[in-house]
């Protein structure tokens, strides 16, 4: 249906509503904006000083907002599909992993929330920014490839970058190059959403996802910016460059007191993190400085969120994410729009398996139609919701990455391992491999996770008291809320749709049979498949 005759319809129907004493309203727009490995608890939202006061002070801020898995790939594809990775596949950042796979884009892609709004919801949709980290791979259909449910699609090669790469614009192949003025990702990615807002219809409501490079290495500043926080060092919190002991092994055989080199290199990334921030910053102000002038702005929900967190030095760890612990699982989460008051700080517990629904619902979806595991958090940003109706926990899963052969530069580590550091401390592994349940109520911040490795390790935190995650509390917790945790974690890891939103432990709702414990461990058949490895 071309704009016109959309335009007369919509006409229509609002003059039969009125006709019939009903209020006629054009529905909301939805902006996302996501960015890259950006943290909460090492301070990620310092830089973002205008993204604070025009989405955070101008609505709601969550200070328990998590992600499915700590990971760019799978994250995102729960962000798109509302599912955990369980249910969509997508383990890790490779074709392997069904990374923006042919099997992902056969069963997934057609029913991710951007293709509902446009099919059945009547939205425009517009991409602009990285995707996915296989996307554009000959492999996985070049750049040609453009997902359903976009009408526009400024999509990135691969990973992010802040030079020298290849957007797919529609379908066809862009190359940049090294010219701040006309290549700089993060700026470009708010002109070509200006342009969006500039030529779309004016009769549809609009659906606009711009996911930014920063703060993802390689942490390239722009030139105005990158003399920014040059006495700014990674937070020493009591975690930095403390000795995991009672932790799982990849952990354990971190080096502590971390070399000097190392401490240096992670400060230095620190500061340029935090330097990239700053063209997000001014990215953000842009496109709601736009939609005010264009008098959308009221009428607009506008979110801001990132892929996964990330850590500088906590636990005598580098750089990176892929851990279970709430600087790489906890992420920011703004949100302005309709309905919303300004300065609210929500303690509720959303994960970003929630986004799709929540968009949907905004919308006018109806969700029972979809296969989504995630649930719709607009209640709660309405006022509508209180804590004792909400859902008190979450599952956070991750499968982890390795190499068959051992690394030449660390050979007495043995096969196995991933991203390793000169001085042998490595970041992943193959039985990094985990599951976790995150509970949060208003008397327990607990986190709950076993690992699928030759230990079958355990940890278990109780964050009211040990924010910081320093004491794994395992040994020492109740048996009988070991048990319980224990099944509701096979239960969360089986789930599906509507069984993913069933009560958890700490709400009053949930029913625990030790009986059904037992034969769920016979039963229990992991959807993780893990390789051995010779140091453990």
């Amino acid at each position: 249906m071309d704009s016109a005759r959309r335009f007369a319809c919509c006409l229509l129907i609002c003059v039969s509503l009125w006709s019939s004493g009903v209020k006629c309203y054009r529905r909301p727009n939805i902006v996302l904006i996501l960015t890259d490995d950006l943290d909460l608890t090492m301070g990620g939202l310092t830089p973002l000083k205008k993204t604070q006061r025009l989405i955070g002070d101008a609505g709601m801020s969550f200070t328990n907002a998590f992600v499915a898995s700590p990971l760019c790939c799978p994250s995102r594809a729960s962000i798109l599909t509302g599912k955990y990775p369980h249910n969509h596949r997508v383990v890790n950042n490779t074709l392997e992993g069904n990374c923006s796979s042919a099997a992902w884009q056969k069963s997934e892609e057609p029913n991710v929330f951007p293709a509902l709004l446009r099919s059945a919801a009547g939205y425009q949709t517009f991409f602009a920014g990285k995707y996915l980290n296989q996307y554009g791979r000959s492999a996985a259909g070049g750049l040609q490839h453009v997902p359903p449910g976009w009408n526009y699609w400024v999509g990135l090669d691969q990973d992010s970058r802040y030079y020298n790469y290849t957007l797919s614009v529609n379908g066809k192949p862009q190359k940049h190059g090294a010219d701040y003025s006309k290549d700089y990702l993060t700026d470009l990615l708010a002109n070509v959403s200006l342009d969006f807002l500039q030529y779309k219809s004016s009769y549809q409501p609009f659906f606009m996802m711009v996911a930014t490079p920063a703060p993802h290495h390689p942490w390239t500043p722009a030139p105005q910016y990158q003399d920014h926080y040059n006495s700014t060092k990674a937070p020493r919190d009591p975690n930095f460059d403390h000795h995991g002991k009672d932790k799982h092994w990849l952990i354990r055989q971190a080096k502590t007191p971390m070399a000097n080199s190392s401490v240096e290199f992670l400060d230095t990334a620190f500061r340029k993190r935090w330097q990239t921030l700053l063209s997000v910053d001014d990215l953000v102000e842009t496109i709601v400085q736009r939609l005010e002038v264009r008098g959308e702005l009221d009428n607009t929900y506008i979110f801001f969120t990132s892929d996964n967190g990330y850590h500088t030095g906590q636990f005598s760890l580098p750089m990176d994410k892929r851990q279970l612990y709430e600087f790489d699982i906890r992420v920011p989460l703004m949100v302005r729009g309709p309905k919303i008051k300004p300065n609210q700080t929500s303690q509720m517990l959303v994960a970003n398996v929630d986004l799709g629904p929540t968009f949907l619902d905004i919308a006018g979806y109806d969700l029972n139609k979809t296969q989504m595991d995630g649930m719709s958090f607009l209640p709660i940003l309405h006022g509508q919701m209180n804590s004792s109706s909400w859902r008190t926990d979450i599952l956070v899963e991750y499968e982890g990455e390795g190499s068959d052969v051992s690394i030449p530069s660390c050979p007495l580590l043995g096969p196995g391992l991933w991203f390793c550091y000169p001085d042998c401390v490595c970041e992943d592994a193959f039985n990094n491999t985990y599951a976790c349940v995150r509970t949060v109520t208003p008397s327990v911040n607990l986190q709950y996770c076993e690992f699928d490795d030759n230990e079958v390790f355990v940890e278990v935190y109780n964050l009211t008291a040990d924010p910081f995650q320093l004491n794994n509390i395992a040994k020492s917790i109740e048996q009988e809320v070991l048990e319980e945790m224990n099944h509701r974690l096979m239960m969360l890891q089986s789930c599906s749709g509507a069984t993913c939103r069933t009560a958890g432990v700490f709400d009053p709702r949930y029913k625990f049979d030790p009986r059904q414990m037992f034969q769920s461990h016979i039963e229990k058949s992991h959807w993780i498949h893990v390789k051995g490895l010779s140091c453990c």
